[in-house]
Formats: C-alpha cells, sequence, structure tokens
C-alpha cells in the first residue's frame, strides 16, 4: 500500500501571524537616496478600477496598443509636519533624543491623537539620525472621519546636516504627493490586511480536508504531533485569528498621479468610499489592506527594473454598483 505523502501547508514565510497592533502601517526601511526630498507618503485606499495603457516596449506582441491594466486608487492628501526627530545610534538600536523639534501651526483635530507639545527645541549639534513626523487630513476626504493618521518618514540628503536642514524647512508647510514621487516611478506599498476573525486550519493554511470518515471531522488535522517529545512544533497548523497582518509589497508601480478628482470618480461614487474629493494616485494591481484603511508610500527599496512611463490612454468611470 502506497504511503501517504505531502508537502507542508501553509507558508511559513511569515511567522508566527501577529495580529498588527496598529491600524496605520509601519515602515522600518528607508532607502539610501543623495536627493533632498521626502522618501514616502501616506494616503487612503478608496478601490480598484481599470486604465488603458499605451504598450512602449518596442519587443512587446502588443506594440502601440492599448494594454487593459487594473489599478488602486489611492487618495494622497497634503501631509503636515508635527516634529522633526533626531536619533542616536547604538548597540540597542535607535534611541530618539529629548530635543524634538515640533512645529507652531497645528490642526486643532490633531488633539484628537495627542497632546501637542509647546517646547520651543532647537536641533542638536550631534545625532546619528533623523526623521519628520506627519500626520494626514482625513477631513478632506471621502474617510469621513477627523482623527488623523501619523507616521514617520525618513529623509534623502547627501549628508545629516543636509537632511536636517531639509526637515526643519518642511515645519508648518504642506507636502503633497506630486513632491515626493512621480509617474512611472516604483514603489513599496506598506499596509494591514483585512481581518478575517477567527478561522480554521482549512481556511487559514489550507490544509486538506481529511477523509469522510474520520472520526472527529474533516475539516482540521489529523494530528498535533507524536506523544514523545511531549510537545507541538510551532509549524503544526492550528486554528487561531487570522488576517490583520502588516504587509508590505515591493515594486509597485505609479501609474499616475493626478490631482483632478473628476478624472478617476465614477457615477456614484466608489463602493464604501464616496468620492474622491483631493490628490490621488493611481497604483498599479491590487493592495493589501481594506477600504478608507491607510496605506504607506515610500521609495522602492531594492527596484529590479527601470521604471518606463507609459501613456494613459483611458480611465474607467463607470458606476461600480453592481
Amino acid at each position: 500500500m502506497g504511503h501517504k505523502h505531502h508537502p507542508r501547508r501553509g507558508s511559513l514565510q511569515y511567522w508566527p501571524h501577529v495580529r498588527s497592533s496598529k491600524h496605520a502601517p509601519r515602515i522600518r526601511s528607508w532607502t539610501a537616496s543623495k536627493d533632498k526630498k521626502l522618501l514616502g507618503f501616506l494616503g487612503y485606499k478608496v478601490g480598484m478600477t481599470h486604465v488603458l495603457l499605451k504598450e512602449i516596449n518596442p519587443n512587446s506582441p502588443r506594440k502601440n496598443m492599448d494594454v487593459f491594466t487594473p489599478v488602486t486608487v489611492i487618495e494622497c492628501p497634503p501631509l503636515k509636519t508635527y516634529s522633526v526627530r533626531y536619533y542616536t545610534q547604538n548597540e540597542n538600536g535607535d534611541l530618539a533624543l529629548t530635543s524634538e523639534v515640533f512645529s507652531k501651526k497645528t490642526d486643532k483635530e490633531l488633539t484628537r491623537k495627542l497632546k501637542i507639545s509647546k517646547k520651543d527645541n532647537k536641533a542638536p549639534e550631534q545625532f546619528d539620525l533623523v526623521k519628520v513626523l506627519l500626520y494626514s487630513q482625513p477631513k478632506l476626504t471621502g474617510v469621513r472621519k477627523k482623527k488623523p493618521d501619523m507616521l514617520e518618514f525618513g529623509l534623502g540628503g547627501k549628508n545629516l546636516q543636509e537632511k536636517s536642514e531639509f526637515a526643519l524647512s518642511l515645519l508648518d508647510k504642506e507636502i503633497k504627493i506630486s513632491d515626493v514621487f512621480k509617474d512611472g516611478q516604483f514603489l513599496d506599498v506598506h499596509s494591514v490586511t483585512k481581518g478575517k476573525g477567527f478561522s480554521g486550519t482549512n481556511k487559514k493554511f489550507g490544509v486538506k480536508s481529511l477523509q469522510h470518515k474520520s472520526e472527529k471531522g474533516t475539516r482540521g488535522i489529523g494530528t498535533l504531533g507524536p506523544w514523545h517529545p511531549n510537545r507541538v512544533a510551532y509549524t503544526v497548523a492550528q486554528a487561531g485569528k487570522w488576517g490583520y497582518h502588516l504587509r508590505t509589497e515591493y515594486n509597485k508601480v505609479a501609474v499616475k498621479i493626478g490631482h483632478n478628482p473628476k478624472e478617476i470618480n465614477p457615477k456614484g461614487g466608489f463602493i464604501n468610499y464616496g468620492f474622491v474629493k483631493s490628490d490621488f494616485i493611481l497604483v498599479k494591481g491590487s493592495l493589501p489592506g481594506a477600504t478608507k484603511r491607510p496605506v504607506g508610500l515610500s521609495e522602492a527599496i531594492r527596484p529590479k527594473l527601470k521604471s518606463q512611463l507609459k501613456t494613459v490612454a483611458y480611465i474607467s468611470v463607470e458606476s461600480k454598483q453592481r
């Protein structure tokens, strides 16, 4: 009789399946850029639509043809700077210094997020890292909430002094998506995936159902492991909460950055979102996360190809209602 065998079910690439502690994403790594600019942005996921892109690759069989391409719409209202943070680095990691420079002009909605500091600090003489803390303006979007989302962003520059001067120049100013990214650029997208609630092993790991004569049900695993050693390995598929994980997708293409919402607003608005009211960016393909959830965008940290700017021939504005 043949021996039943199949490879393990479920990927161990992300382990353990830990739920995100925050609704907003977190960006841990930034590309090393010598250009004096901000390296990321924050937006809100709207939904999906499709565009027609003109193929410019001379070796493609669809050369000079309009190609159907699905895109995700992210509404990106202008961001404002709350503070400039300085860090020192040692064997314990990045440690924030107390000399954090705060903005003197902040929105009243920011008090819903934190207690606004009124300290008048100056930039330190010695530091190893500098970042800016930005907050969004959801009141300018279709999200229908007042409490802003905050995220730390890295900076580009030739040296620390140039990065610090540029960061201080961003205080009391609004930053637009067009000041950070451009059409055809590669991006990394950071967001929290949809939550699935308590799920069994079949749904969570893709475990194959047992035979119909199984004693204790079919939608599950046959055993947790041997008696000796009497322990359960971490690789064993078990039921539990699934989803709501912080994930990063690399090398997504920014198809178009626009300032006129009428170009993309469909008839009746986007499902579960409404109408786009401010600046937006179209990213090729789908993105993790639910509608209205904050999405972090950063420059591609490991781009594989050179970006190719393609002409957008058509953007669908037909109703998304079924």
